[in-house]
């Protein structure tokens, strides 16, 4: 896999830099209940589209490797940021 084939899936789901497995799920789902002949709107070059997108977007989440550095964890917890910013501060945390 590529950057680009990542930026390329990204951009079939319209879905920014930073995005939940969740969110890639929910965002397939829409997709291609959207394109499926069942629902009158059968296009099947965007169904490939749309699965070859899921299949490297969920191929890059699989081989990731996360990192569980406190850094990481107050990027991806904005309240234990704040806690920890301003957590000792008179005014602000007490």
């Amino acid at each position: 896999m590529k950057y680009q084939d990542l930026q390329r899936a990204l951009d079939v789901f319209c879905l920014s830099e930073r995005a939940t497995l969740k969110e890639i799920k929910a965002r397939h789902r829409a997709l291609v209940k959207r394109c499926h002949p069942d629902a009158g709107a059968a296009d099947a070059e965007r169904i490939r589209e749309v699965n070859e997108a899921y299949r490297v977007l969920t191929a890059y989440c699989g081989n990731y490797q996360f990192s569980f550095s406190r850094e990481e964890f107050l990027r991806q917890d904005p309240d234990e940021w704040f806690r920890h910013q301003f957590g000792k501060d008179p005014i602000w945390g007490g």
